[in-house]
């Protein structure tokens, strides 16, 4: 090979090992700040912000998280999300009731467990069938664990509505109870899950679920376990989503039944994965601020400008056909979501700095 030819291969090596090593470094310092300042907020925020907006936020990023692992990187169609994470809660509900000693991570992480072997049953189904008929099958789970919840009244410790009031929240004797402690909590939960799961993703597991999900046909060939993984994927997302249905029982709500994680539940988790971007950790985050944020400010704007002139209901049926229309026209302009989106602006930005 000539001289030439040789020092155009190794310019070209350092320059793509130089915008690499920029855009990683772009990605570490905006996760240091963006950590930083969620710890810092409740210096600033007051308690509608804490309560009605970040911690929703957090628990719905957790819950999109959960699904995006078994849809967006093992390529598994499910429904049941609203069922899991009402597992989620109750199991840990009835964990900080019976066995008062547990501290409450250990619960929420036996609730998590609790959670996803109810999720390896749901995926049975999955190693016969795939697509719609899958769907369909975790939609049957949806509705028999929503209609287990209310029908039994063991697990709500027989309470005549079937609904559960948050315990005392306390770690090491710290009581959790106001809302900078719940938020907190449901920040220290997330980072720990989110950093977990980073490094599965990346891991073998994340390679198969990954191959399974591109040609799970191919992937048998080539000796991949292909239904262990698929019931691997279905235990994880449901332990993820079983700890977020316990944060959103307890640390959001503070009082649920099983209606509170209905098929609606299900559908929302659905369309942030599907706005922030399918196989992607942050866009679990950008999807789920689409959709908390959004109609907060379409309910903002909308009573601003239209508050007087119609009725609340009808207001409201504005709103969310504005809000589904914003959806549609979204996806079709950047179906791989907002995590996309970013991933262009950071390799624009690098791009800037290696100038």
């Amino acid at each position: 090979m000539s001289a030439i030819g040789t020092d155009a291969i190794e310019g070209f090596g350092t320059t793509g090992s130089t915008a690499q090593g920029t855009r990683d470094r772009l990605r570490v310092g905006s996760a240091a700040v963006l950590l930083a300042t969620l710890v810092s907020i409740p210096l600033m925020a007051n308690d509608y912000w804490l309560n009605a907006i970040l911690i929703p936020f957090l628990i719905m990023s957790l819950t999109a998280l959960g699904l995006n692992l078994l849809m967006g990187y093992a390529g598994q169609a499910s429904l049941g999300t609203g069922g899991f994470m009402s597992v989620g809660a109750y199991a840990t509900y009835n964990l900080l009731l019976r066995l008062p000693e547990l501290p409450l991570p250990i619960s929420l992480l036996l609730g998590g467990i609790i959670s996803g072997l109810v999720g390896v049953v749901a995926g049975l189904p999955s190693l016969r069938i795939k697509g719609f008929y899958l769907v369909a099958s975790t939609l049957a789970t949806q509705f028999l664990l929503e209609w287990l919840f209310n029908q039994y009244g063991w697990f709500s410790n027989y309470s005549t509505s079937s609904s559960i009031s948050a315990p005392r929240l306390a770690v090491f004797g710290h009581d959790l109870s106001s809302p900078t402690g719940r938020y907190f909590l449901t920040l220290a939960t997330v980072v720990v899950v989110t950093a977990v799961a980073t490094r599965l993703v990346r891991s073998q597991t994340g390679r198969t679920w990954m191959a399974i999900r591109d040609m799970d046909t191919a992937a048998a060939v080539i000796g991949i376990p292909v239904s262990a993984g698929k019931l691997k994927a279905f235990f994880v997302s449901s332990l993820v989503i079983g700890i977020a249905g316990a944060l959103w029982a307890f640390a959001y709500l503070g009082t649920v039944d099983a209606r509170s994680f209905n098929l609606d539940r299900s559908f929302q988790v659905m369309f942030a994965i599907i706005i922030g971007g399918m196989g992607s950790i942050s866009g679990n985050y950008l999807g789920a601020a689409f959709m908390i944020l959004l109609p907060i400010l379409l309910d903002h704007v909308g009573g601003g400008l239209l508050g007087g002139a119609i009725d609340a209901g009808q207001l409201e049926n504005l709103q969310r056909a504005l809000f589904g229309a914003l959806m549609v026209w979204f996806l079709i302009k950047e179906p791989r979501g907002l995590a996309a989106l970013l991933s262009r602006a950071w390799t624009q930005l690098a791009s800037c700095f290696d100038r």
